[in-house]
């Protein structure tokens, strides 16, 4: 683990940058103390598809069979006043 100091790491950010991208931790210090720890990321996992709710089958569990007519939405729509 390497140590820079607060003002190092303001004029010289890009080695302290190549540092983290070689997988190397550092830490940051402000007058003789460690104030922050800069380390490059852990490893993600890949991420496995996601399973979609079946939104079919809910429709046909709430409502059955019916089969609703556009038309009745449209007549809904105009009765309201809004």
């Amino acid at each position: 683990m390497k140590t820079v100091t607060l003002r190092q790491m303001r004029h010289d950010f890009g080695s302290v940058l190549v540092w983290i991208e070689q997988g190397e931790s550092v830490e940051i210090s402000k007058r003789g103390k460690i104030i922050a720890l800069l380390s490059p990321p852990l490893p993600s996992k890949p991420s496995s598809p996601k399973k979609r709710p079946n939104f079919l089958g809910r429709l046909k569990r709430i409502y059955g069979d019916k089969i609703f007519a556009e038309n009745i939405v449209i007549e809904d729509r105009n009765s309201r006043r809004y």
